[in-house]
């Protein structure tokens, strides 16, 4: 991906941030007074998961502004990677507020207090409508792929989503039965949710920081596909990795035949990189292929003569 495009890929991330962090913020002070007034789990859950999303989306915002300054220093490829350090804290903090949710979720089915229904269910409708709204924000962007920065935050707020969705229906069932335990079991059920999102991010942007290769791209692939081209004796030490989200990079040792132009076949190389792998930051270490040697002559004394 070309450096102007992760560029200009950024700056509508930021806007998409800001914009559903609004949103959450709003919604979620609402939130706290009808949890408390309403006395449900559901609701308190989803509060407090909300407040997650809004340290998930400022953590976001904070790590898009730092990805766009330029490198310096030691730092030589940028600060992109502080974007997958957000996504991985995204990653931990739907983890353990999913732990801490299912125990306070045990309790409540254990020792079930008076549910508000009516509240709970206005509540959780218009959670739906914020929430749809948010991840509409993030996304949207015109066809662009969305970065594990915003992936990580597009997560929390698609499991609220799920979760105000779990909520309503569970104050239906309370509405019409009176089953109050209807209101831990969508918790544990939101629980579900938030823990295989976190997962998802963990996995993704551990990946990223063990330099793996990134998903869809096959380094097999890539080597025979560089050792087919006309010229090329043998590719090897070849490397794909993630620098951060749409920024692969590829290094790699190729011997050339012995007497062949070697720059001109660098930047066919690295044109296929480009055109059929979508890798633009290459290192490629180009050299012949060692010349043939004449054998080796040994004299053989003859026998010597008195």
């Amino acid at each position: 991906m070309a450096p102007g495009h992760v560029h200009s890929s950024r700056e509508a991330d930021r806007r998409s941030l800001s914009v559903a962090l609004g949103l959450i913020v709003a919604f979620m002070v609402a939130e706290v007074v009808a949890g408390i007034i309403a006395s449900s789990l559901a609701l308190l859950s989803d509060a407090a998961h909300m407040l997650t999303d809004a340290i998930a989306l400022t953590l976001s915002l904070l790590a898009a502004r730092l990805a766009v300054r330029p490198a310096r220093g030691s730092m030589t490829y940028g600060l992109g990677r502080a974007e997958i350090l957000s996504a991985q804290a995204n990653g931990v903090t739907l983890l353990v507020l999913g732990l801490v949710i299912a125990y306070e979720a045990i309790v409540r089915l254990v020792n079930p207090p008076d549910v508000k229904g009516g509240l709970m269910l206005g509540v959780a409708i218009a959670g739906v409508v914020v929430n749809l709204v948010a991840a509409r924000v993030l996304g949207a962007g015109s066809g662009r792929e969305r970065s594990l920065n915003v992936e990580g935050s597009y997560r929390h707020i698609l499991t609220d989503l799920y979760g105000f969705i779990a909520t309503a229906l569970a104050a239906v069932g309370i509405l019409t039965t009176g089953f109050d335990r209807a209101d831990p079991i969508a918790s544990l059920l939101i629980v579900a949710v938030m823990l295989y999102s976190a997962w998802r991010l963990l996995i993704a942007s551990g990946r990223v920081f063990m330099e793996a290769a990134p998903a869809g791209l096959d380094p097999n692939r890539i080597g025979q596909q560089l050792a087919a081209e006309p010229g090329v004796v043998e590719v090897h030490d070849l490397h794909v990795w993630e620098v951060t989200s749409g920024f692969p990079a590829l290094s790699a040792h190729v011997v050339v035949r012995a007497g062949a132009d070697c720059h001109e076949l660098r930047r066919v190389l690295q044109q296929v990189l480009t055109d059929r792998f979508g890798i633009s930051h290459t290192t490629l270490q180009v050299d012949h292929e060692a010349a043939p040697q004449p054998p080796l002559q040994i004299e053989v004394p003859g026998p010597e003569r008195h």
